[in-house]
């Protein structure tokens, strides 16, 4: 995993980004922050299981059939399996040494 602190990257109202094998932040600070480090982890996590590119399809496609469900784009993130598996285990630092493969399944 690869840690780049870059403003012009990530999209507005987020504070990182993972795309395998890098985590881009926003604001230097969030690379010290174990908890939000562990998150965009269980990402790459996630993005190496189906290959990247179908991770990337997946998640785009289940952002808009949420975003149908619920009108919100707030909501409609929150409620990515991908993502709710990741804020569902951020704060577990060791999660990743028992995840199960394709745990995010067990979100949608």
């Amino acid at each position: 995993m690869f840690l780049i602190v870059t403003k012009y990257l990530i999209p507005r109202g987020y504070r990182g980004l993972a795309l395998f094998p890098f985590v881009f932040v926003k604001e230097r600070k969030d690379k010290r922050n174990s908890v939000f480090v562990n998150h965009e982890r269980i990402h790459l996590r996630q993005q190496l299981e189906l290959l990247v590119f179908p991770f990337l399809v997946w998640y785009f496609v289940e952002f808009l059939l949420r975003l149908i469900q619920f009108k919100n784009r707030d909501l409609a993130y929150k409620n990515i399996s991908f993502e709710r598996e990741a804020y569902a285990n951020e704060k577990d630092l060791d999660y990743l040494k028992k995840r199960k493969f394709w745990a995010f399944l067990k979100y949608i």
